[in-house]
């Protein structure tokens, strides 16, 4: 399959299905990046170690780094996105299928970041795509060997991320014990700066991976070509995701970095270089296994964990309270919505 940019746009003229896809990638991107892409630069504009603008150029060019060096080392986590799910059959209704599941992912994204909650635009996605390969095939269109890897990486996010937030905060603690406030202070800004640039990259390794996947698959299904999670993107691919996910940091990132870093939990700098190094570990460790893991939960859980260091009370649970639950309604929520589309784009097209 031919997949220039050229023969691409010369393709979506012919097949409008494949226009479709590529605007709801990049939709989905956007979103993804107004609602978890913030992550990645939270603590660090939260502790005051980078002005808002830097961080957001950091993360623009780390997450589009991320994606094409993560990809050249290992697509484990796209061939988890490809291989979870069975569209097989009708080509054209495997699409209609499809273009509901990330519809239904963008409506979650957006009815979560207005109320500044970081949904995980990985488990949205990943269950949008479930939704719509059952309304296709039945139970048939989910391969439990495949998407069980979504639950170990669900699980392994949340405890790994508050686990090792909790460790590396008591570490620094009594690595800074013996130095007065002022270096620690400066020493924890020199490592968010670097941290912060290390997951963008680590955000674009995972997320890129997922939403590449899925355009992929579209333009496979459009055409009718045999595609699996072993091939490779298109330069302009990563590009065009890159960009959408830095826009959608840069037009709704400062809500979700507000809730996450600054009113769920009152960090000082090196608990902020304790929570990035946490996440850093964990994202790293679910890209080179294939876990699909969100930066969302990944950080989010490292800040409570970092909190919970100091002290339970120091976490405000309510706050915390209201993301689990979002959290916890992802899946069953952007399933059903990616279901009834399906349903009602199949019978409607």
């Amino acid at each position: 399959m031919d997949l220039t940019l050229g023969a691409v746009f010369a393709l979506a003229a012919t097949h409008p299905a494949v226009a479709v896809i590529l605007v709801l990638v990049i939709g989905v991107t956007l979103v993804s990046g107004a609602t978890d892409a913030p992550n990645a630069i939270a603590t660090a504009v939260a502790t005051r170690c980078l002005r808002p603008v830097t961080a957001l150029i950091l993360a623009a060019v780390f997450n589009f780094v991320g994606l094409i060096g993560m990809t050249y080392v290992s697509t484990a986590v796209a061939h988890t996105m490809f291989s979870m799910v069975d569209f097989s059959g009708d080509t054209h209704l495997a699409l209609m299928a499809l273009e509901a599941s990330m519809i239904g992912s963008i409506a979650w994204g957006v009815f979560c970041w207005f109320f500044g909650i970081p949904c995980s635009k990985s488990h949205s996605l990943i269950a949008g795509i479930t939704g719509g390969a059952i309304a296709m095939n039945g139970w048939a269109g989910v391969v439990p060997g495949e998407w069980v890897k979504v639950v170990y990486g669900l699980v392994f996010s949340l405890l790994a991320g508050f686990a090792l937030g909790w460790i590396f905060t008591k570490l620094i603690e009594k690595l800074f014990s013996t130095i007065n406030r002022e270096t620690g202070n400066r020493i924890s800004t020199v490592l968010q700066d670097v941290l912060a640039c290390a997951l963008a990259f680590l955000h674009g390794a995972q997320d890129g991976q997922k939403f590449m996947s899925i355009g992929m698959m579209g333009l496979a299904m459009a055409i009718g070509a045999e595609m699996s999670g072993d091939a490779g993107f298109p330069m302009w691919l990563m590009v065009v995701c890159s960009l959408a996910i830095s826009l959608g940091t840069f037009i709704g990132g400062k809500r979700i970095i507000k809730s996450v870093a600054m009113e769920m939990v009152d960090i000082d700098k090196y608990q902020g270089a304790a929570a990035a190094s946490s996440t850093v570990v964990t994202l790293l460790v679910s890209s080179l296994t294939g876990m699909p893991v969100s930066t969302s939960h990944c950080s989010t859980s490292a800040i409570m964990g970092v909190g919970a260091g100091r002290s339970l009370r120091n976490v405000n649970w309510g706050i915390a309270r209201n993301m689990v639950i979002a959290w916890v309604l992802t899946f069953p929520a952007c399933g059903i919505i990616g279901y009834a589309l399906a349903r009602l784009f199949m019978l409607l097209f």
